[in-house]
C-alpha cells in the first residue's frame, strides 16, 4: 500500500560496514512513493573459530597444581599425577577465537548483485502495474457510463422539477397573505438551482478526462490520482444530495461505492 511519499526500511547486517549506506541510495533511485522493506541475512561459518593456547593462565594453572600438590604430601596424601588434557580443559586456559574477516570483499559482492536484483523488481512493478492500469481505465468507463445515466436521469426530471415548482409557487402565493411574490420567486428559483446536478455531472466529466490523462502520461502519478479521486467522491455526494429522485440517487450511490473501490486501487499507484 502506497503512502504519501517514499518509506525505505532496511534490515541489513550490522557486521558489514557500510553496506545500507550503499544500497539506500540506489534502491530509493528506482521508487518515489511507497512502502518497501529490503531484508537481507548472511550467516557467518562457526567453523572458522580456532583455539589459542593462554601461555600465562596455564602457568597460573600448573603452579596452583604444584601448589595443591604440595600441601597434600605434607599431609600425607598421595594424589594422582595431572594430564595435559587436565590442565588444557581448566578455565581459561584455551580460549576460542573467531578470525576476524575483511567484510569489504563481501559488502563488494553484494552491492554487485543489487542492479540485478532491482531489475527484477523494476519488471515486477511494470506487470503488476499494467495490470492495474486495465483495472483502473476499467472503473472509469463504469463511472462514465454512470456519469451518462445520471445526465440522462437528469435532463428526463427536468419538467417535473419544473412543474413541481410552478405548484409550490401558486400554493404559497394563493396561502400567503402580505408575501413579497419576488421574494418568494427568488426562494422557489434557489430551490430549483439546488436541486440543478448539471455542474455535478460537467465537474465528473472533466474528471473523467483528468484521470485517464494521468493515467496515460506516465511517471509517478498516485498522488495526483488520490487527490482527484477525493474530487470525484465529492461531486457524488453533492449528486446524492441534490437527486430527490430514487433512480437518480441509485446512480449517485453507485458512483460512491464504485469510487471508493478506484480510490483503493490508486493506493497501489506509485
Amino acid at each position: 500500500m502506497n503512502g504519501k511519499g517514499l518509506d525505505l526500511r532496511l534490515r541489513m547486517p550490522d557486521w558489514i560496514e557500510g553496506l545500507e549506506a550503499a544500497v539506500r541510495p540506489q534502491v530509493a533511485a528506482h521508487a518515489k512513493r511507497g512502502n518497501i522493506t529490503l531484508s537481507l541475512r548472511v550467516s557467518r561459518d562457526d567453523a572458522a573459530a580456532v583455539s589459542a593456547l593462554n601461555t600465562a593462565q596455564m602457568k597460573a594453572a600448573v603452579a596452583s597444581l604444584l601448589a595443591i600438590e604440595a600441601e597434600a604430601m605434607e599431609m600425607g596424601l598421595s594424589l594422582a599425577p595431572a594430564r595435559a588434557s587436565d590442565i588444557a580443559m581448566m578455565r581459561g586456559v584455551m580460549e576460542q577465537s573467531t578470525m576476524q574477516d575483511d567484510p569489504a570483499p563481501l559488502r563488494k559482492a553484494l552491492l554487485s548483485e543489487l542492479p540485478a536484483l532491482l531489475d527484477a523488481f523494476d519488471a515486477m512493478r511494470c506487470e503488476e502495474g499494467a495490470a492495474l492500469l486495465t483495472v483502473l481505465l476499467g472503473q472509469l468507463d463504469e463511472i462514465e457510463a454512470l456519469t451518462k445515466e445520471a445526465a440522462a436521469l437528469a435532463e428526463a426530471r427536468k419538467d417535473e422539477v419544473a412543474t413541481t415548482l410552478k405548484r409550490n409557487l401558486a400554493r404559497v402565493l394563493d396561502n400567503t397573505d402580505g408575501a413579497d411574490p419576488d421574494r418568494v420567486a427568488q426562494e422557489l428559483a434557489l430551490l430549483a438551482v439546488k436541486a440543478d446536478v448539471t455542474e455535478e455531472i460537467d465537474r465528473l466529466h472533466a474528471h473523467l478526462q483528468a484521470a485517464r490523462a494521468l493515467l496515460t502520461d506516465g511517471g509517478p502519478v498516485g498522488r495526483k490520482l488520490d487527490f482527484l479521486m477525493q474530487e470525484f467522491n465529492r461531486e457524488a455526494n453533492t449528486l446524492c444530495s441534490k437527486a430527490q429522485n430514487a433512480e437518480l440517487t441509485r446512480v449517485g450511490l453507485a458512483l460512491k461505492a464504485l469510487i471508493d473501490q478506484m480510490r483503493e486501487q490508486v493506493q497501489n499507484v506509485e
